[in-house]
């Protein structure tokens, strides 16, 4: 091969290694953007979990507070059902003696008025089933009237109004307090969901970050294999040239000697020499 034909080479070979270069270097912009994206991605990650953890120590907090307010709710419920109780004892205490008990006249009237429903009867014995349910209906409304005048049975049923006031107040927050828990619940299950969706879209950026750093890499390997081939080809051109060089030089030492010789044989015929003539014996060695 000769010089030109090495130096044609070294040309090709050197467009291959800054075509790598240059891919190399578009693709390694590449992956700076996709490490961005992901340290987006998941910066975003870190923040909406830190919301969701917020919401969840909020809901925490809460469920905590519906477990004392169902406590606190039991306990008005414990209490209302013995003031139930104390107002069943004190109307029984206070009904006169030698009459029938409030809670059988009216378990009676139950009884009689299902078996109006149910039962088929003649004109008459329907009449006085009506007579005998209003006169039970009248005694039952005069026992509770004197009972609700009677002081003791006023001032336990007024307890009893308070105690089921408390209750159902006591119901009312643990409701609402448990809706808001539900609430924060619901917000950070969302943002969980949210993180989830961000952090998937990292771990592909973070894949294509990765992909695109070996394409990379693979470019950089192909152009510094190239570059070692401009080199070597450097070397041999180098190595081409000086031989060239030498050979010229050697081409030139044999025409001075031709010359000498020629000078020489003319002196020794008793020629008149020049200067040149000299300076060229000189050059030789034959001086």
């Amino acid at each position: 091969m000769t010089l030109a034909d090495l130096e044609k080479e070294r040309e090709k070979v050197n467009r291959e290694a800054e075509k790598h270069k240059r891919r190399r270097d578009v693709l390694n912009e590449k992956t700076k953007e996709w490490v961005r994206k992901r340290d987006e991605l998941n910066a975003k990650v870190r923040e909406i979990v830190e919301e969701a953890s917020q919401h969840r120590e909020a809901r925490d907090k809460l469920n905590e507070d519906v477990k004392n307010l169902k406590m606190e709710r039991d306990e008005w419920n414990r209490k209302v059902n013995e003031l139930t109780d104390h107002v069943s004892r004190t109307k029984r205490r206070n009904l006169p003696t030698g009459t029938v008990p409030l809670g059988k006249l009216k378990k009676e009237l139950r009884s009689l008025e299902f078996k109006q429903m149910t039962s088929v009867l003649s004109v008459d014995k329907e009449r006085d089933l009506v007579e005998v349910l209003s006169r039970i209906v009248g005694e039952i409304k005069q026992r509770e009237k004197e009972l609700e005048e009677n002081e003791e049975v006023k001032a336990a049923m007024k307890e009893l109004m308070v105690g089921k006031e408390k209750a159902e107040e006591s119901h009312k927050i643990v409701g609402e307090v448990a809706d808001e828990a539900q609430v924060e619940h619901d917000k950070m299950t969302e943002l969980y969901e949210k993180s989830d969706e961000f952090r998937r879209e990292a771990d592909h950026a973070q894949e294509d970050f990765i992909k695109t750093k070996m394409e990379a890499d693979e470019e950089h390997k192909k152009h510094i294999e190239y570059i070692r081939k401009v080199h070597d080809l450097d070397k041999v051109i180098s190595g081409m040239r000086f031989k060239q060089r030498m050979a010229r030089v050697r081409g030139d030492e044999k025409l001075v000697m031709r010359e000498a010789e020629d000078i020489y044989d003319r002196f020794k015929k008793g020629e008149k020499l020049s200067t040149e003539d000299l300076m060229t014996l000189q050059k030789s060695g034959y001086l």
